[in-house]
């Protein structure tokens, strides 16, 4: 019964978010079709945002690799893939394949969005508003980060647990304690739509319903007003012990609901007052952190960093929903346009670091990391304006020149990116070994897009643009007597 719920739980909030895929996907059988690596892949694009590589096919080999592809980004997230083996996945064994699902579940979807609570709750692996410990050795202890990521694994259930609760306390004796019985009723779901949506849901007539009743009304709602897919039935949750990782799988969605939903004032000046408060903490800590480098080697310089930013990274999590707001200068309040300041001053620090760092790289790797770069500028241009193809094939012409010149210059980079010898006399690494990958995957996104192509396209088009208004003027070489039939010759063409 459990397996059973959570495939059809897994499969119904995989094609939610693979509806967002372009084109869109559809799970028929979730054993059968993560065999091929596809799906997998295209379910981790989605949810990450990256692109990942894949072999197109679906021979064997073919199938291996994107499976493959797909569980090295997910340890490359820090994520434990105890079991979870491609062969397994191949043969689509039942176990290993629910729980490869939920650890994907777990970690983007629950606990990304428990992340947003730790603040409320007080979670202990996430203390949003006080400074960061700066000391060196503690960024640099393997084993307190993975005791901090387990304790907060414990923390998204627990924060999930008590945000559920306080959605039901507003509404008298509906109780939740865990995921299991206390959803069997249907009236914590009731609840927690009466809260996000005031209005949809009488709770008295509930009581007095069964509870199969209940969550049918509750899972309609939900999928009708407020656009959560219906990811369970009423004869998953009233049994005697519900699956937990179903009911977490879909209580989760309400929350991501209620983070869209818009903000009051008073919320959004202590979520900013937070910000401003990480913020600074920041600041401070980067700017010790470059005076306690200042004398330290190159590759000790860069261990720093990439500490730093690891830290950093993970502890903006909670505040991206208020950083990120899409309102306008206009609508922003003095606090806000205050927040934004400090958040372009600390990013602004953090990219003069990396530009220095860069320029710092041992040679030859300097000259390349500079070629990268001027590369990595020019495909970022916006194109030359082709409301005027004449004037647009001149700029393209001159761009085409400059990649060409650079682009003679790729393979003896990369050649020598590959063949650099990563030790000083001492035996001593001189650049971190993720440094030269990055550099790597850099080359690799220069050569699929192929710029040199993609402009000599653009060049054709307005060379073709050019040609056909050439030739249209050459034969527009009679006198036309009356305004209004040059003007309608004019709105034709």
């Amino acid at each position: 019964q459990r397996e059973f719920t959570q495939k059809k739980t897994f499969t119904s909030w995989i094609n939610s978010i693979l509806a967002k895929h372009t084109p869109p996907y559809v799970v028929s059988d979730l054993y059968t079709d993560i065999q091929q690596g596809h799906l997998l892949l295209d379910l981790l694009e989605v949810l990450s945002g990256q692109h990942l590589p894949r072999e197109k096919g679906f021979n064997t080999f073919q199938c291996r690799s994107n499976i493959e592809n797909a569980l090295t980004f997910l340890k490359s997230r820090s994520l434990k893939l105890i079991n979870i083996h491609v062969a397994d996945i191949i043969e689509g064994k039942p176990s290993i394949v629910l729980g490869l699902i939920w650890t994907i579940i777990f970690h983007f979807h629950i606990e990304e969005l428990a992340r947003t609570l730790a603040c409320t709750y007080n979670q202990p692996s996430l203390d949003c508003s006080s400074a960061v410990d700066s000391s060196p050795k503690a960024s640099r202890s393997a084993k307190k980060s993975a005791k901090i990521k387990e304790r907060w694994k414990m923390s998204a259930t627990k924060a999930l647990l008590l945000w559920a609760e306080e959605q039901c306390s507003l509404h008298g004796s509906v109780s939740v304690t865990d995921f299991k019985s206390s959803w069997r009723n249907g009236l914590a779901f009731l609840a927690i739509i009466q809260t996000l949506r005031p209005g949809l849901v009488d709770l008295e007539k509930a009581k007095a319903r069964s509870n199969k009743e209940n969550l049918k009304e509750a899972f309609r709602i939900a999928e009708l007003e407020l656009n959560i897919p219906r990811l369970l039935e009423p004869e998953d949750v009233d049994i005697v012990n519900p699956d937990e990782k179903s009911i977490m799988t879909y209580v989760a969605q309400f929350l991501q609901y209620s983070k869209n939903l818009p903000e009051s004032e008073e919320d959004m000046q202590e979520k900013v007052r937070e910000a401003m408060g990480w913020l600074a903490a920041q600041e401070k800590k980067l700017a010790k952190l470059l005076v306690e480098t200042e004398n330290e080697t190159y590759y000790q310089k860069c261990k720093e960093m990439m500490s730093f930013m690891e830290t950093f990274n993970q502890e903006k999590i909670p505040f991206l929903p208020v950083l990120s707001s899409k309102r306008g200068e206009a609508e922003l309040s003095e606090g806000q346009q205050q927040m934004r300041e400090e958040w372009d001053k600390v990013i602004s620090q953090i990219n003069e670091w990396k530009a220095k760092l860069d320029q710092m790289l041992p040679s030859p790797l300097d000259s390349i990391e500079a070629w990268l770069q001027e590369v990595e500028r020019l495909q970022a241009e916006d194109l030359p304006d082709l409301q005027d193809p004449f004037k647009a094939m001149s700029l393209f012409r001159e761009i085409i020149v400059i990649f060409k010149d650079l682009m003679d210059c790729f393979d003896s980079h990369l050649d020598t990116l590959q063949s650099f010898k990563n030790e000083d006399e001492k035996n001593m690494p001189l650049v971190l070994p993720e440094k030269l990958e990055e550099m790597k995957r850099r080359f690799s996104n220069i050569r699929s897009t192929n710029p040199s192509t993609f402009l000599e396209y653009h060049y054709g088009l307005c060379s073709a643009i050019a040609s056909e208004m050439k030739l249209k003027l050459n034969i527009w070489d009679v006198k036309y007597g009356a305004k209004e039939s040059v003007e309608s010759l004019l709105e034709n063409w």
